[in-house]
């Protein structure tokens, strides 16, 4: 696939503010600190598409990228950031929530997950949380390249293992690294695919 354009759309506030659903989205969503918008500039091979912030949970509204004219990249808010207020974590899962459950335009979610920290519960949360939910969504683990020796693939391995009991079949997995952008051309084949109709892979929790 080549990327022809990546222009920014428009910043959401909330579920309201978003623009009209005219083009398949593919949203990003991940702990904040996971690399997220350093990924999404991978994909859409621009620099400065998604502003990259040195302090975690910067982004707090729903962003969007329109690539090619023909899909859209969205970029969600963080999540497990402690320093948030319990009112505005509160105000950004109920965004976040209104967006994946009723936006009739979502092609695919791909989770993002550090694979150079062990499994953690809010990261597995959502994955339940999505699967139950019957949306498409696949998983990407970042930052393959930070972990020492073969740390990663053990991290990856222990997270599909702990919610293999969840999916007849597991979900679509991706191994990233933004700095050797090792992935970055699987991620953008199979959003072209999609967005051209082909599908993504998604799993269903049970």
């Amino acid at each position: 696939m080549k990327i022809t354009s990546a222009v920014f759309e428009v910043s959401a506030v909330d579920f309201a503010s978003c623009p009209a659903p005219s083009l398949p989205e593919f949203a990003f969503i991940g702990r904040s600190n996971v690399g997220k918008s350093t990924l999404l500039n991978r994909i859409a091979e621009r620099k400065d598409l998604a502003r990259v912030s040195d302090t975690p949970g910067f982004t707090k509204t729903i962003n969007f990228f329109t690539v090619n004219q023909r899909w859209r990249l969205v970029d969600l808010p963080g999540y497990g950031f402690a320093k948030a207020s319990r009112q505005d974590r509160a105000g950004y899962a109920h965004m976040i929530e209104q967006y994946l459950l009723k936006r009739e335009t979502l092609a695919c979610v791909f989770l993002l997950v550090d694979s150079s920290i062990p499994p953690q519960s809010v990261d597995l949360d959502f994955v339940h949380w999505i699967g139950r939910a019957e949306k498409p969504f696949a998983i990407v683990f970042t930052k393959a390249d930070k972990a020492k020796g073969n740390k990663s693939i053990e991290h990856v391995e222990q997270f599909m293992q702990a919610i293999s009991a969840w999916f007849e079949e597991p979900p679509l997995l991706f191994t990233t690294s933004a700095k050797t952008q090792s992935g970055i051309r699987e991620l953008q084949e199979i959003i072209a695919d999609a967005a051209t109709g082909a599908g993504a892979s998604n799993g269903h929790a049970e």
